[in-house]
């Protein structure tokens, strides 16, 4: 059966740039080559009618004799006479076997696949006689990597811990969460992707860390933020609180005459360094809270004290 037009194959117009058919090409490569879908001989025929389309007209000289039509789809000459006995190898990628890396795709598989394969003999590439631009061992593809994702909690991020993810293969490992790691933080398991062919390594599995919000931490490099209420008489006399920490609630000193918007530091309560270095800090943002409802008391006290007294924050602030 004949082969289809390439440029229909690839999805492309004739008057296309080279660069426009490569990247075609690589699109429907990496949704159509072999290792991500093991055994379905219906995309295994798509991929190689794909291969032999980019092999034609990644070919300059090659593409010109097909638009002129001096060549048929599969590289023939149409002045060749009868080609039943050219075998099925010719019609995809102008080799005399069933490569998938016939003819002159050998570069772009390297490149999109992370591998490498031996190049064919002098004929290689050239749509010539047998075996042209075929490995006698076969196609030599590294595995291509696969993705995964996991979600941990703020905490558990900042501390380190482990998540168990299941592969494709079928096999769960478990994975190691450093301290430190950040929302969308990437990390490798070098040879856990899809196998690789023809001898070549393994892909890697990539997993994308998800880190949950905190319900009061916030995180800015390796400093954790929270806001901390206190009350009137701890704020105007002074007072020892108990603050929250990733690592657990710590005793603090707050200082007579503290305000809301006052900052403390809390040295090495931060996150830890993935460099090995020193861990952030925590700082405490105080904010000054009133008893709700009113303290009947504190309303009284309050009546007679600005009857005596004048303070005027709005004028401080240059409000007025």
């Amino acid at each position: 059966m004949a082969t289809r037009d390439p440029y229909s194959v690839l999805g492309v117009s004739r008057s296309s740039s080279a660069d426009d058919i490569k990247k075609a090409y690589r699109k429907l490569a990496k949704l159509h080559h072999p290792d991500l879908k093991p055994g379905d001989a219906a995309n295994e025929e798509r991929f190689k009618e794909i291969s032999a389309a980019y092999t034609l007209l990644s070919d300059s000289e090659k593409r010109a004799k097909f638009d002129r039509g001096e060549i048929d789809s599969s590289g023939q000459e149409r002045h060749a006479g009868p080609r039943g006995h050219a075998g099925r190898g010719r019609a995809y990628g102008g080799a005399a076997d069933d490569s998938f890396f016939g003819g002159g795709g050998d570069d772009w598989f390297s490149d999109l696949f992370g591998g490498a394969r031996r190049r064919g003999g002098p004929g290689a590439g050239s749509g010539g006689g047998p075996g042209a631009g075929a490995s006698s061992s076969g196609p030599k593809v590294r595995g291509s990597d696969i993705a995964y994702s996991v979600t941990v909690p703020f905490v558990e991020a900042a501390q380190g811990t482990k998540r168990r993810i299941s592969l494709s293969n079928g096999k769960s490992i478990d994975v190691a969460v450093p301290p430190g790691t950040e929302n969308e933080q990437k990390l490798r398991l070098k040879g856990q992707g899809l196998p690789g062919m023809g001898g070549m390594p393994n892909g890697d599995a990539i997993i994308e860390v998800h880190v949950e919000t905190h319900p009061f931490f916030t995180r800015q490099d390796g400093d954790i933020h929270v806001e901390v209420p206190i009350t009137l008489n701890e704020a105007v006399l002074g007072a020892t609180i108990h603050v929250p920490t990733i690592s657990g609630k710590v005793a603090v000193k707050v200082p007579p005459g503290a305000n809301t918007g006052s900052v403390l530091r809390l040295r090495g309560k931060g996150v830890a360094s993935q460099s090995g270095g020193t861990a952030g800090d925590q700082y405490v943002k105080l904010k000054v809270m009133l008893p709700d409802p009113p303290d009947a008391e504190l309303v009284k006290f309050m009546e007679q004290w600005s009857k005596t007294r004048s303070y005027d924050v709005r004028k401080k602030a240059g409000l007025e």
